[in-house]
């Protein structure tokens, strides 16, 4: 847009803030307040803040209070997520406007939904999509096809949803979880650690120094490639790591392990893990083997990264009964690391999701206008 640099830079404070007055945004922007005065005047006029009220100074003044204008837009976010999709619209101070759930093949409806309940005059300014894949990818606008076996043919339907002309972003999304992880989990206060996610597949999210690490090919974290098994006679295959350790190979042991003593065998990792809380031994056997491979693969993380905490996570990965057996098999193999469940729960995804989108959205906004021929 064609805003002035200090009205770019008051904008992307009044973003963080979500509502300012003019002392605050001139400490935040490191600007004058005559400055401030005429950049906030510039965002009005374009109707990108908005006088909202007034506050007491504490020296008997009031002081007026600025928020977000109409014209500052919405972004949109979507968790293509293995058996959900999760879409939630924000605005550009990360206020939640919309949101919808669906089963993963009803992904459009849900698209639709939440772009239904954005308010009508706000431009849509960003959209991240997260995937369950390594692709790390901007398209120009909907209706490109992402280079993503995966994601494919789920993001070429909810394409069709997807207004024109706005920047599509595609995230890994334990990345995404990442981030949830980091500013609203159980890695607050932290600028590094590993976000570990198990479920039906397995994922690694790095932070580091505050920021997610991608890697050269956007694949950085992605502990299903490690070689496994390693063994001699044994060659490694491609993802079998992810074979052993992901929630399917999880209920084909449980299976084998039963026994005709035990009662019926569960069939869900849920059913699972509650026999075990229960004090079922079988279940709680076949429980403590997968912290025990959970943790193999968090000594793998530690060697590598160093990241002073491991979060679980998913399906599988982020009930509190593996912390002990990841934290004792941890230590055996390495050295001491910190180890919690995530907080964030099954939204996570998509929560780091419209963290992103709500970034990138500002960026569009106070990003100089492209010089024209």
């Amino acid at each position: 847009m064609n805003l002035s640099e200090s009205a770019r830079a008051v904008f992307a404070v009044l973003a963080a803030a979500g509502t300012a007055t003019r002392p605050q945004l001139a400490a935040g922007a490191g600007l004058s307040k005559p400055t401030v005065s005429s950049a906030v005047a510039e965002l009005e006029a374009a109707g990108l803040a908005a006088h909202s009220g007034t506050a007491s100074s504490g020296t008997g003044r009031n002081a007026a209070v600025y928020r977000l204008g109409p014209a500052a837009g919405a972004v949109l976010a979507v968790d293509l997520g293995p058996a959900l999709t999760r879409v939630h619209g924000c605005a550009l101070d990360g206020t939640l406007l919309a949101e919808a759930t669906s089963p993963r093949a009803d992904a459009v409806d849900a698209v639709r939904e939440a772009l239904a309940a954005l308010p009508a005059n706000a431009p849509l300014r960003s959209i991240v999509v997260a995937v369950g894949d390594v692709t790390t990818r901007d398209l120009e606008g909907a209706g490109m096809r992402p280079a993503t076996a995966k994601a494919g043919p789920v993001f070429d339907a909810i394409a069709v949803a997807l207004p024109s002309g706005v920047p599509v972003h595609l995230e890994n999304n334990v990345n995404c979880a990442a981030l949830a992880e980091l500013h609203e989990g159980a890695a607050r206060g932290r600028r590094t650690f590993g976000y570990l996610r198990i479920g039906v597949g397995v994922g690694l999210g790095i932070v580091v120094g505050g920021e997610v690490l991608r890697g050269a090919n956007g694949a950085a974290g992605e502990v299903a490639r490690l070689p496994y098994p390693w063994d001699e006679g044994r060659e490694p295959r491609r993802e079998a790591l992810e074979g052993q350790i992901g929630a399917r190979s999880l209920l084909r042991r449980t299976r084998q392990a039963w026994r005709d003593t035990d009662g019926p065998c569960p069939r869900t990792a849920d059913r699972l893990f509650a026999l075990a809380g229960e004090g079922h031994a079988t279940a709680a056997a076949v429980v403590a083997h997968h912290a025990a491979d959970v943790g193999r693969i968090a000594a793998a993380v530690t060697a590598v990264l160093d990241p002073g905490l491991i979060v679980l996570g998913g399906s599988t990965g982020a009930d509190p009964q593996l912390v002990p057996g990841v934290r004792a098999e941890l230590d055996r193999l390495s050295w001491p690391t910190e180890v919690v469940s995530s907080t964030v729960g099954d939204s996570g995804t998509v929560v780091g999701a419209a963290r992103l989108a709500v970034a990138r959205g500002v960026q569009n906004v106070t990003e100089p206008a492209a010089a024209k021929d």
